[in-house]
């Protein structure tokens, strides 16, 4: 049945050029989108049937009985209309009625303008995620840019001017000193006009018990709703409207603190506070923390993809797929529609069989700034899926190849070479993997190797649309915390700090041992977004697996005393937040040492399995992968472990004028 559009279209712009209408109200039968004014769902719901009324006046037809207009306004939706976006709140008790309201918007506007609120309800969460639509879930900005035009866009009216700062997710209209102080300015019917409007709906709640209007940043106990009682404004005249405007705003800005009397984007703390208003308020959770357990680091971060869901066992491709074959020349729509990210769906969907959702998203930017990569591809992605009779989601944390058959073919080389180059960097790189297992360091007990087929349409155009085949690997999801992302409050918990500066000395052997060198600005790698937290059920620290082992093996020739500021930098970058920096840095340097003790005699105590591990491997002395062991090893055997540990502490700042001596504090440590 086709949807009616009663009032504006929800992108319209009036004659300023700023959107002509922020509210929406969908009713199902008969399907209709009522966007008329005043901008408050009760108020349209009303306005509604005055015109399906109207209409059946026009017919000779009796109003609308009682039990008729309650079923009208209980099979109807709230919408909020933001620039290019069209926000869906729905009842957590009827998603049935959202998800009917999604499929009639449909008809009006792309699927991908569509998202939903409220997801901090595990009712919504749920019936969101099992339809693989983890994409459609609205969030915070998550830049400063889209901030404050998210902030600019909030901003609407009821009858009068657009005076209010609207929150999406409770239906509440935040009132602002700066804003209230400007209508002092207004002609006394006007002014008279705009007090009765807030006097009116801040006594008034929402269906979902919320204020219609309340005040921003104002102590509730000094001023609220209550200062507007009792008074019918347009009755008073000009002089007393105008003394009883000031009392108000004289109290309204007493109750609100210097730093929220003036509205200011730029200002940190205004912008911040809004933000949470805005955005946060009733507890509402941003899109990127609903996966239980996902870590902290992804906030923020993660951009979920459309995929598809199933019914009865059936995998439907997401209709957004089709709408881009009738608009190829959407880049947007494009980037959106990931074919990669297909393939891993498929390719699950292959193995497991029994699925009853899946959502993937993908990391558009590494998570470790420090490392840019600008070289060879980077594709990183989280999928979450369960299969029946499972009680818990499985997560899987996947990566591209770097250097695969694009990249080879984008240097102009032949179809033929480009696979045979890309077939050696999958060997190379589970030849690391296994080098770096070898010596100690704490990987994920998995990793399967996978492939999917993509269309080629890179700078090489001999091969332009010619299918490839395109290598990643996945892996599980390792539910802890970046090293480098560690909250400040988890270091004040007794016994943390030291447990944890065990773990990192552990981990910064084998790192360093190994040779993990980032190119890009010639420093080794470690500490910084690779290794992974895992706390123990008592709060502290129980392992430090490192998820992925990029940089191994990169730095072979130069001594390893050559590392140790870098690897002093994990005492020094957390100095200032230890309560015992001194304790945290010995620990650390004990730690390393015993580790690398150990190391070195397994490998002495059987050299023989270690030197030739990887003798069925090309040796090359330009740089192969078994040249490149053969000189880790010798580096690793001719390594004094007490001039490494002492080159260390040299360069960490909390140790100056600690130094340990070659005597009887040396022998203990031994």
């Amino acid at each position: 049945m086709q949807l009616e559009l009663i009032g504006p279209h929800p992108f319209a712009k009036d004659a300023s050029g700023n959107q002509a209408t922020h509210i929406g109200t969908i009713f199902l039968d008969p399907p209709s989108l009522f966007t008329r004014p005043p901008e408050v769902h009760m108020w349209q719901r009303l306005g509604f049937i005055d015109h399906l009324n109207v209409r059946r006046l026009a017919k000779n037809l009796p109003p609308l009985s009682s039990q008729e207009e309650d079923r009208i306004r209980g099979e109807s939706v709230d919408l909020i209309f933001e620039p290019g976006s069209i926000l869906i709140r729905p009842d957590p008790e009827r998603m049935d009625l959202a998800f009917a309201a999604d499929e009639l918007l449909q008809t009006l506007v792309s699927k991908r303008q569509i998202k939903f609120l409220s997801v901090s309800d595990a009712r919504v969460r749920e019936a969101i995620k099992r339809r693989g639509e983890y994409w459609r879930m609205s969030s915070i900005p998550k830049t400063q840019d889209a901030r404050e035009a998210a902030l600019a866009g909030c901003r609407v009216k009821i009858h009068g001017q657009p005076i209010y700062f609207y929150n999406r997710l409770t239906g509440t209209r935040w009132l602002t000193y700066s804003e209230f102080e400007k209508l002092g300015a207004l002609e006394p019917s006007a002014l008279a006009q705009h007090l009765q409007e807030i006097a009116d709906h801040a006594l008034r709640h929402n269906r979902l018990q919320r204020p219609e209007v309340d005040f921003f940043a104002a102590d509730l106990r000094r001023f609220g709703a209550r200062e507007f009682t009792g008074v019918v404004y347009d009755q008073l005249p000009p002089d007393q409207l105008r003394a009883k405007y000031e009392t108000l705003r004289e109290h309204f800005r007493s109750a609100a603190h210097e730093s929220f009397r003036k509205d200011d984007p730029s200002a940190k703390a205004w912008a911040e506070r809004m933000l949470s208003t805005m955005f946060l308020e009733g507890n509402e959770a941003q899109t990127e923390q609903l996966l239980s357990g996902l870590s902290p680091e992804f906030f923020m971060k993660i951009e979920w993809l459309p995929g598809g869901r199933f019914e009865e066992g059936e995998f439907i491709i997401d209709s957004l797929f089709e709408e881009l074959e009738d608009h190829p020349d959407d880049e947007a729509g494009r980037n959106l529609c990931d074919p990669c990210a297909n393939g891993m769906i498929f390719n699950l969907i292959r193995e497991y069989g029994d699925i009853l959702y899946i959502n993937i998203g993908r990391l558009p930017e590494p998570l470790s700034l420090t490392r840019p990569q600008r070289r060879g591809r980077r594709g990183v992605y989280i999928a979450e899926f369960q299969c029946q009779g499972e009680a818990l989601p499985i997560r899987r944390f996947i990566r591209l190849q770097k250097w695969g058959v694009r990249e080879h073919l984008d240097e102009g080389k032949t179809l033929e070479q480009s696979i045979e180059e890309s077939e050696d960097y999958t060997d190379y790189w589970l030849d690391r993997r296994l080098g770096c297992r070898q010596l100690g360091m704490k990987l994920t007990g998995r990793v399967v190797m996978r492939r999917l087929t993509e269309m080629y349409n890179g700078s090489n155009a001999k091969f332009h649309n010619r299918p490839i085949r395109t290598t990643y690997f996945e892996r599980e999801y390792l539910p802890g915390i970046a090293s480098d992302k560690l909250p400040l409050e988890n270091y004040t918990r007794p016994g943390y700090a030291v447990r944890l500066a065990e773990l990192f000395g552990h981990a910064a052997a084998s790192s360093m041992i190994v040779g993990r060198w980032f190119t890009g600005t010639a420093r080794p790698i470690f500490d910084d977004g690779d290794e992974v937290v895992l706390d123990g059920p008592d709060g502290l620290p129980k392992d430090i697996l490192v998820g992925d082992h990029s940089g191994s093996f990169a730095e072979y020739e130069a001594p390893l005393t050559d590392f140790a500021a870098h690897y002093a930098s994990v005492v020094n970058r957390r100095e200032k937040i230890l309560s015992d920096p001194v304790a945290f840095a010995e620990a650390y340097l004990t730690a390393f040492r015993s580790r690398f003790l150990h190391i070195q005699g397994d490998y002495r105590k059987r050299r023989r399995a270690f030197d030739h591990l990887f003798k069925h491997c090309r040796y090359d002395p330009a740089g192969s992968f078994a040249y490149r062991w053969e000189c880790v090893l010798r580096r690793l055997d001719g390594t004094d472990a007490d001039e490494l540990a002492a080159a260390i502490r040299n360069r960490i700042r909390v140790l100056e004028g600690i130094a340990i001596e070659n005597s009887a504090a040396l022998q203990a440590a031994k």
